[in-house]
């Protein structure tokens, strides 16, 4: 089991608001890793700096053996990182195609090749999209646009995919679709860490979990379900029950009797 991603002593502060303190853990490759906590727990701060979008932090992060801040961009990269956010606007009607095709931009000089606009279409196929193709991006529903965002990332075929909430705004359906779609990544090699907000979806498919908690990752383990139950418990501060299913333990809510 390789340690692909590791951070050491990691603190950051929003001026004198401090978000993350002395934060350790490790990433392992080819796993589904899982970041649960609750909103403002500095969950999305560690995405931006995992992904490169904060660089003003004190502590290690490597990737491999190479420090984050070092890791650039592009088809030259020794790694390629790929990661989305949870928020993306634009006001500009580009086509779908358009928009997953820019995902390969660091790949093509000057124009497309073959294999970029195969990779678009294997993508778009991939999440019965291919019928949105020359849609316009604005015209889409915000579920669609996280698929389409979903496999702009895809498409740069990065070694680690790095996702805030990529589950956001989907119904059921498409939900299931993207952490089936994950899984098959991560079984051909792909490391994922993804940040989510639903434990039961992270349970079902994750390989390793950790919640976000007094400024630090606490690791979860879910093969003991009085441990994961009080965790939780302590995490969201709600009281919650356990149900065994397929191997798997379940969370659900405890409703207050009226």
């Amino acid at each position: 089991m390789k340690e692909l991603i590791q951070i050491h002593n990691l603190s950051f502060s929003f001026g004198k608001q401090q978000v993350l303190a002395e934060l350790t853990a490790n990433f392992y490759a080819s796993e589904l890793t899982v970041i649960l906590g609750r909103n403002g727990s500095g969950k999305s701060t560690l995405f931006n700096i995992l992904s490169g979008m904060e660089r003003h932090y004190q502590g290690e992060v490597l990737f491999g053996n190479q420090d984050r801040k070092h890791i650039k961009w592009g088809k030259n990269s020794d790694f390629r990182i790929g990661f989305m956010t949870q928020f993306h606007q634009t006001t500009f009607p580009f086509t779908v195609f358009d928009v997953v095709l820019t995902g390969r931009a660091a790949f093509s000089r000057f124009a497309p090749r073959q294999v970029d606009l195969d990779l678009v279409a294997e993508n778009l196929r991939a999440f019965g999209l291919w019928h949105l193709k020359d849609k316009p991006y604005t015209a889409l529903s915000g579920g669609e646009r996280q698929l389409v965002l979903l496999c702009r990332i895809l498409v740069q075929q990065p070694d680690v995919l790095l996702l805030d909430e990529p589950t956001n705004h989907l119904d059921l359906h498409y939900q299931v679709a993207v952490m089936e779609h994950l899984k098959r990544l991560v079984e051909a090699g792909t490391t994922v860490v993804s940040v989510m907000h639903d434990p039961n979806l992270a349970l079902l498919y994750g390989d390793r979990f950790y919640v976000m908690q007094d400024k630090k990752l606490h690791g979860l383990e879910e093969k003991d379900p009085a441990v994961l139950l009080s965790t939780l418990e302590n995490t969201y501060n709600v009281a919650l029950t356990d149900v065994q299913h397929d191997g798997r333990t379940l969370i659900i809510p405890k409703r207050k009797r009226l």
